[in-house]
């Protein structure tokens, strides 16, 4: 395919338009491109409030630099549990965030703090255990397996971070009808990374995003013993942090942001990431479905 050459006058930013219930993508506040300079926003420090698990996977190494690239913008993140994400954006110290827990999304819009939620891919959670996987709960759907795990008092450790991660696994211990408790259930009270490497040396079991564990597989001493089961699936949102609330947002480069993550290069970027290092996909691009039940 030849080369498409820049002219001189106004030119389409980002990655063109969106499709399905995306929208068009925004040229809000970015200067217009030209063959010889790159875009020039009015306000080019964007700040993203994330998820540690965009962050720890590689994802955001990826995504950010070339969202920077296209549009001038540079991004500063801070990469922490979604519920500490959602409260940055919620005083306004955010421009935009990137995360995954819908109940806490949806409360988080209804307070006013978000002008735009898009929906823009998943992945899954998955139970990781010891090698010897003391519960014996390989291959068992993830209520029964917490059942056994708590049946048998093993070792399990929670991020207790009010990530979205945590908010999860409280969800799913409360739908299995358990109170989990010391001395065997552990809150780490850290981000997913550390999370694992803690479960690994402690041999115990812990719930993690998929694209985490791989990212760190080589690291652990920890096995995939349960997954695939549809209370796993694992929803991430982009939200826009309202310029009505928080007249201090950069909402041009939080718009631009949210256009970059639903344009289709990016949704096949984020199709693609890590398929050539673990061999398999680990998120999945949803821009323009339907939101999930409950989401």
């Amino acid at each position: 395919m030849p080369i498409v050459k820049f002219a001189a006058v106004a030119v389409a930013i980002v990655l063109g338009a969106c499709g399905g219930a995306a929208g068009p993508v925004s040229t809000a506040g970015v200067a217009v491109a030209t063959a010889t300079a790159q875009p020039k926003p009015d306000r080019p420090e964007l700040l993203l409030a994330t998820t540690t698990s965009t962050q720890d996977s590689g994802l955001l190494d990826v995504l950010i630099p070339d969202f920077e690239k296209r549009t001038g913008y540079k991004v500063k993140t801070s990469a922490v549990g979604t519920g500490a994400a959602l409260a940055i954006g919620g005083r306004g110290d955010a421009d935009v965030v990137l995360v995954h827990a819908p109940s806490a999304e949806l409360d988080f819009m209804k307070a006013g703090n978000g002008e735009r939620r898009l929906f823009i891919m998943h992945n899954d959670f998955i139970v990781v255990s010891p090698p010897d996987d003391p519960a014996k709960i390989k291959g068992m759907p993830v209520l029964k397996a917490l059942a056994a795990i708590a049946g048998a008092r093993a070792s399990f450790i929670s991020r207790g971070d009010n990530s979205g991660t945590d908010i999860l696994e409280k969800a799913l211990w409360k739908q299995a009808g358990i109170a989990p408790a010391a001395p065997w259930y552990l809150e780490a009270a850290t981000g997913m990374g550390q999370t694992l490497q803690i479960a690994s040396e402690k041999r115990a079991y812990t719930i993690t995003d998929r694209a985490t564990y791989l990212a760190r597989k080589a690291q652990l001493t920890l096995a995939i013993v349960v997954d695939g089961d549809p209370p796993l699936l694992n929803y991430y949102h982009v939200i826009t942090v309202s310029p009505t609330k928080f007249p201090k947002v950069n909402i041009a480069g939080a718009n631009a942001f949210a256009d970059y993550l639903v344009a289709p290069d990016t949704q096949k970027l984020i199709a693609s990431f890590g398929v050539d290092k673990y061999g398999q996909q680990l998120f999945f691009p949803d821009a323009g479905k339907p939101e999930p039940p409950g989401s």
